[in-house]
């Protein structure tokens, strides 16, 4: 018992972190909010093509300054542009063509207004310097920021996140989800003694008279929360993998003192690809590399760059989830954030509503990872050991155009709705393909949850508007109501929106039945003992016996 009370101790304060910082509730929202989490008239004018950023980090003084040249093209012709900076940060001008611009700022938007004509067509820059003292992260990832800590031998440890708050909070963008830049390059500049890992490849390494520069290179779109800065004294090392694109560059940068840990402890990294990528396609960011990065936190997907801090534990911090067992079998932090490759970075929201197509897919990832390697049945115990961190407090898609998140159960109510739905299909190939098919439909692609539910119900070829009505936009879980008395099975479905009929799988003495249940009372003929009824456990139903 004490162990029990222990571990929901736990897996209350993970739900507990994840709701108060970047999952946190809100029922009111405030201009900033719709500033934010819209595609303002100042934003929907031009497109976003390269940011060229270049900044530098003074870890004693907690204190950045640097600037961002973004290049874009003009879709329709306007004069005011707004681009995103969070205070205490400050911008200390705006450029263009070597003028100044004027600035009229509101918090954390900062209006622009352009001298040159903006033709349609036209590819423009402008540049944004800027410096200050960034927020400092109060429990990262989840409210993110700045991490400003110290390693073991005193040295400096620095690492951004910043998914919901927003990218803004460290540095100048157009910081909407639904225009991701084309490409980029990342200039940071550290004091000697120390490294910098950002996401892409290193280019060079220029050495200042105090200083270090470390330029970086993103070939691939990327995402605003996904680009970050890690600072501190890492060693590297490495290896190629042979993809399903060829030779795959990954490479792993962790603190001195933990080489020879992290040389044992990430094997998990190449297991992962090995498994993601039969399950979801090729890796997206070949050009790029893939990378492993120790920070002072958790952990965060940053795009090529994955941010790690698990304590080189199995498990959430020596810890399984699922309380199945399985999930001591990998390290959670390597197999959750690399999963957000393909969907967060690759597949991308375009509001933060649908959060749920970056979290409920990834946490899904771990179960057909440990599907995988461990097989069907081990999986099924995984996921559904995780039901019992199911809240249903509030549905999973939240407010769109006010930068707002659904509830925490995008994580594992979604991926036990997504375990269902691979039931419902019945057809693991099937499966597999829709898996891979979002990966190449929507290859570095900003998406809707309305073509994410398209996509899916055209290639199942099954109209699943009402499941997926059901399961993210509400907060009700079906039940499935029966009667069984050894000859016929009567049964139906409660707590159900219009429509929602999705057929399951019940046994007795080991005979199989599939049913489609309605709202409306049905009968099938389904002979065996009363006491070997069964209704299979992997649809997230409930269900309950009635007296007729």
């Amino acid at each position: 018992m004490k162990h029990f009370l222990a571990l929901f101790f736990f897996l209350f304060i993970c739900i507990s972190s994840h709701s108060q910082g970047l999952l946190q509730a809100k029922d009111y929202f405030s201009e900033q909010d719709t500033l934010r989490g819209s595609i303002t008239p100042e934003r929907a004018w031009w497109d976003l093509n390269f940011y060229d950023l270049k900044i530098s980090v003074q870890p004693d003084e907690k204190f950045i300054s640097g600037s961002n040249t973004i290049a874009y093209t003009v879709l329709t012709p306007q004069q005011i542009l707004q681009i995103d900076l969070q205070p205490p940060l400050q911008i200390e001008k705006v450029t263009q063509d070597g003028e100044e611009l004027d600035v009229r700022s509101n918090i954390n938007a900062h209006f622009i207004t352009l001298k040159k004509e903006q033709k349609k067509g036209a590819k423009n820059k402008i540049t944004v310097f800027y410096s200050g003292t960034p927020r400092a992260a109060k429990n990262a990832p989840w409210d993110g920021g700045f991490s400003w800590k110290k390693d073991s031998n005193g040295k400096n440890f620095v690492a951004t996140s910043c998914q919901g708050l927003g990218a803004s909070v460290w540095w100048p963008n157009k910081d909407h989800m639904y225009d991701e830049v084309d490409s980029m390059a990342i200039s940071v500049t550290v004091p000697k003694g120390l490294m910098d890992v950002s996401n892409g490849r290193l280019k060079a390494v220029i050495e200042n008279e105090t200083t270090t520069t470390y330029e970086w290179e993103v070939l691939n779109p990327i995402n605003n929360y996904g680009v970050n800065v890690n600072v501190g004294d890492y060693v590297h090392f490495g290896e190629q993998y042979q993809g399903e694109k060829g030779v795959l560059d990954m490479d792993y940068y962790v603190l001195k003192d933990n080489l020879e840990k992290a040389k044992a402890h990430f094997k998990d990294a190449p297991k992962m690809m090995k498994a993601f990528e039969h399950w979801f396609g090729p890796y997206p960011f070949y050009e790029d590399s893939f990378k492993l990065v120790e920070v002072p936190y958790l952990g965060m997907e940053h795009q090529s760059s994955v941010t790690y801090g698990n304590q080189y534990n199995k498990g959430y911090l020596g810890r399984d989830l699922s309380g199945s067992g399985w999930g001591l079998k990998f390290d959670y932090i390597i197999i959750h954030e690399a999963g957000h490759e393909w969907f967060a970075n690759n597949i991308t929201y375009k509001d933060i509503a649908d959060m749920w197509i970056h979290e409920s897919f990834t946490t899904y990832s771990e179960n057909l990872f440990v599907d995988y390697y461990y097989g069907k049945e081990a999986a099924q115990d995984y996921v559904i050991g995780t039901r019992k961190l199911i809240q249903n407090d509030r549905p999973i898609i939240g407010a769109y155009h006010v930068n707002n998140e659904g509830s925490s159960d995008m994580y594992f109510k979604g991926a036990n709705v997504l375990h269902t739905l691979r039931h419902v299909l019945n057809d693991d190939e099937k499966w597999r393909s829709i898996l891979r098919g979002l990966n190449k439909e929507f290859y570095h692609a900003t998406v809707t949850t309305a073509q994410i539910e398209s996509y899916i119900s055209k290639a199942a070829k099954i109209d699943l508007s009402a499941f997926f009505e059901q399961y993210l936009r509400t907060i009700e879980v079906p039940v499935l109501e029966y009667h069984y008395d050894g000859k016929k099975l009567k049964y139906r479905y409660t707590h159900i929106v219009a429509g929602f009929a999705i057929p399951v799988s019940v046994s007795t003495a080991g005979k199989e039945l599939w049913i489609t249940p309605t709202a409306e009372w049905k009968t099938s003929k389904l002979k065996g003992d009363t006491s070997s009824f069964k209704i299979n456990r992997n649809f997230y139903i409930n269900h309950k016996a009635v007296v007729q």
